[in-house]
Order: C-alpha cells, then structure tokens, then sequence
C-alpha cells in the first residue's frame, strides 16, 4: 500500500525547517509568529485549502487558527 506523497506546495513552505510548535500555540493570541510567517509565504493559500480539506483540526495552517478555519468552513455550507 503507497503512503500518500505530501502536496507539493509543502515543499516552498516557508515554514519549512521552522521550529513546528510555533504552529501548534496553546491560545489564539500566541499564534502570531505563526501568522507572520504564513503571511509572508507563497503557497499561503493552498496550504489553508489543504487545511481546509483535510478538516486539520490543531495548528495554524494558512495563518489561520483552528477556530478560524472551522467559520470558514461555516459559511462555505452557508453559501453553498
């Protein structure tokens, strides 16, 4: 049985080779550096799709928290 092949975009991340508990901050409000370097990042979008997608449940993907994603998604059902 294959493993999945990690999505092609992780490999332009600029998380890449960054500490992963910044991405995983125990509030909201310590997600910041997390945000910061999400909004500097390329592939910014489709990280926050695949997050999205994949229902990811923990982290900042996209810079966007757990609780941000699940409001996307929220009004995605609403709208859809």
């Amino acid at each position: 049985m294959d493993k999945q092949k990690p999505p092609t975009w992780r490999q332009r991340a600029a998380c890449r080779g960054v500490d992963p508990d910044i991405f995983y901050p125990v509030t909201d409000e310590d997600a910041e550096e997390a945000r910061a370097i999400c909004y500097g990042c390329s592939v910014r979008e489709a990280c926050l799709e695949w997050a999205l997608g994949n229902r990811e449940h923990d982290g900042v993907w996209g810079g966007a928290s757990e609780r941000e994603r699940r409001r996307m998604i929220r009004q995605r059902r609403r709208s859809a």
